[in-house]
Order: C-alpha cells, then sequence, then structure tokens
C-alpha cells in the first residue's frame, strides 16, 4: 500500500520555484531546495523527479501564474492604451520599487537554459507566443474599439510589446538609470496610435 504524502505538493513546489527564480537552476543545489521546501530528497525525487524536472514543474507554475496575471492587467481598463502603459509603467515601477532584482522567471530561464535545453527553449518560446497573444487580442481590442487605428498591424506590434517587455527585464537586472528605461518605455508606447 502506498503511503500518503505528508506535505503539500504546491507549498512545496511554490518554495521551490521561488528558489530557482532567485537563485536559477545551476546555483541551486539539492540541499538548498530540501531546506526551502522542508522535505528530504526521497520525497522530492517521488513527487516531482530530478532536479530538472522539479525546475521544469516551477517554471511551469509561474507562466501559468504570470499568463493570468498579464491578462487580468490588460483587461483592467477600458482604454487599451491605458492598459498597456499602465502595464509597462507597473513592470518598471515593481522591479525599481522592491528588493533584489528576480526579474522574469521565465526570461531569467531563457537566458541561463534555453540555450543549451530544446525543453526550456520551447517552454519558453511557448510562454513568449503567449504573452504575445495576449496583447494581440488587446491590441485588436483597441482597433475595435476605435482608440486605436485601423491600420494598426495588431500581431506586429504584439510582437515589439513582447519585445520590449524581454529587453527591459533583463536591462533592469543591471539598475540602469530609471530615466533611461522610462524613456524607453514612454518612446515605444508613442507606436499606440
Amino acid at each position: 500500500m502506498v503511503r500518503p504524502r505528508e506535505f503539500d505538493e504546491e507549498k512545496a513546489l511554490d518554495a521551490a520555484m521561488q528558489l530557482f527564480w532567485e537563485k536559477g537552476f545551476e546555483a541551486t543545489s539539492l540541499s538548498d531546495l530540501t531546506s526551502k521546501m522542508g522535505i528530504q530528497r526521497p520525497s522530492i525525487y517521488a513527487a516531482f523527479g530530478d532536479k530538472k524536472q522539479l525546475f521544469e514543474a516551477a517554471l511551469r507554475k509561474y507562466t501559468q501564474s504570470h499568463a493570468a496575471n498579464v491578462r487580468s492587467r490588460l483587461l483592467s481598463r477600458a482604454s487599451v492604451k491605458e492598459a498597456i502603459c499602465n502595464f509597462f509603467e507597473g513592470v518598471v515601477a515593481e522591479e525599481y520599487d522592491k528588493g533584489p532584482n528576480r526579474g522574469c522567471f521565465c526570461i531569467n530561464t531563457m537566458v541561463e537554459l534555453a540555450p543549451h535545453e530544446e525543453k526550456f527553449e520551447i517552454l519558453t518560446r511557448e510562454h513568449q507566443m503567449y504573452l504575445s497573444t495576449v496583447f494581440q487580442e488587446t491590441i485588436e481590442r483597441g482597433i475595435r474599439s476605435g482608440e486605436l487605428e485601423a491600420t494598426t498591424d495588431a500581431r506586429a506590434l504584439a510582437h515589439t510589446m513582447i519585445s520590449l517587455l524581454i529587453g527591459i527585464t533583463v536591462m533592469m537586472k543591471s539598475r540602469p538609470e530609471r530615466s533611461f528605461v522610462d524613456h524607453a518605455v514612454a518612446t515605444t508606447l508613442m507606436l499606440l496610435k
């Protein structure tokens, strides 16, 4: 008879996600994970598999939550321009207002693992494409309402917004002057005509 698990898998996975997000895959040891998750190695292996499988589960948990958050933020305002501007202003403010800069877990993975691991190249690209679709749907809503010009290429503009998001998130790891980032965002958002 199989013994029931004596820990909350979701809480343990969340703890692993936070640790991987903070330190990355390579810098996170199994000892770090057992300490942060509050479980022993055999329990990690039984519930999640090896370290890479645990990392994948943590990344999937993050991307689901992140995608829902982005969608919610872009739907939070009737004005599409206002929603997109507030979204980017919020991204920048969060990075400058909080403590240690962890950036985006998915983008961190894109930089650390995607060049060497096909699975993570695919997972991070899928997340980018999903977010691009969310932006495209938002832009198309603005075109239908007349807030954005009918000639706006929603797909190309959505790709530009994702490139901006990835670029500023990576750039902010080096803490450039706030005005540098603000100007880059403001100039890109001028494309919302």
